[in-house]
């Protein structure tokens, strides 16, 4: 059964979230599945975990993206590349409007809300904020190199996973 579901994810794209590598020109890249136990004929999720190919630095992580297996592997680990950027973190889209959402309302029915009862000084203004990224360096971290702790130190390192 194991084989199928490789064979399927050579063929067809794949839809995954982005989490924090070591690897250099790579991405690795959680696809959750459902897999059916037999004896009890219920589904359990199943966690795959992929490296794909990411020259041009495309993803960041938590970004939701689109994958496609590779017809040759370029490494031992790196088997699939990244075809597109469905989803980036932060940037939460209704999949089936298509509308922007924050937290559970839309970003529309917001900003009607306030031009009929007025701005307030502690609302926020989606259409004047400043796209992911900005804060690159500062608070946003996702795009330093990481490395997995292996001691505790004293001093809190933000690139250490």
């Amino acid at each position: 059964m194991s084989r199928n579901v490789a064979d399927a994810a050579r063929k067809f794209l794949l839809l995954g979230q982005c989490v924090p590598t070591v690897k250099q020109n790579a991405a690795k890249i959680r696809v959750k599945r459902l897999e059916l136990d037999e004896n009890l004929l219920m589904y359990f999720r199943k966690e795959e975990f992929y490296y794909c190919h990411d020259s041009e630095k495309i993803c960041k992580t938590g970004d939701i993206v689109l994958i496609q297996a590779l017809p040759e592997k370029l490494t031992k680990l790196i088997t699939h590349e990244i075809k597109e950027v469905v989803y980036p973190f932060g940037d939460i889209t209704d999949p089936v409007t298509g509308k922007k959402v924050s937290k559970e309302q839309y970003k529309e029915d917001i900003e009607r809300q306030t031009e009929l009862y007025g701005r307030l000084k502690s609302t926020f203004n989606y259409n004047k904020a400043p796209p992911r990224g900005w804060q690159d360096g500062k608070k946003d971290f996702t795009s330093k190199p990481t490395y997995t702790k292996f001691h505790v130190f004293d001093e809190n390192d933000p690139y250490g996973i």
